[in-house]
């Protein structure tokens, strides 16, 4: 039971924060999207240490695991759209295959960097 609401407590942070960012954006009409500024500001608070990672850890693990149920709805909704499908479907496909890609690039890069770096100040 301490453990879900301990979940609970740390999801519930990910949707404030996200939501005060997204009235920051809309207050300050900033042209980055309110999730991105949240995101930043949540890796500034993590690095500077005023966050303990155990603090977020849980609810960040668990909405990791389900994020692939945030995909359905949109995946069932191109349906709607079978003619733009049909004219476009290669443009389409292409762009999620690169942008795909390149994601798996970068952030296999990044896990480079970070292994390296845990690697050598650990030795």
């Amino acid at each position: 039971m301490r453990y879900l609401m301990k979940l609970f407590i740390q999801v519930l942070f990910f949707i404030v924060l996200s939501w005060l960012m997204n009235q920051l954006v809309i207050w300050l009409h900033l042209p980055v999207p309110g999730s991105i500024l949240g995101m930043l500001l949540l890796f500034i608070m993590l690095q500077a240490k005023i966050i303990p990672r155990k603090w977020v850890e849980s609810g960040s693990d668990w909405l990791i695991a389900t994020m692939l149920l945030f995909f359905i709805p949109p995946a069932v909704g191109i349906i709607g759209y079978r003619q733009l499908v049909i004219s476009s479907g290669v443009q389409i496909a292409l762009v999620i295959g690169l942008g795909t890609i390149i994601v798996m690039l970068c952030s296999g890069l990044v896990a480079q960097q970070v292994a390296r770096r845990k690697g050598g100040s650990q030795g």
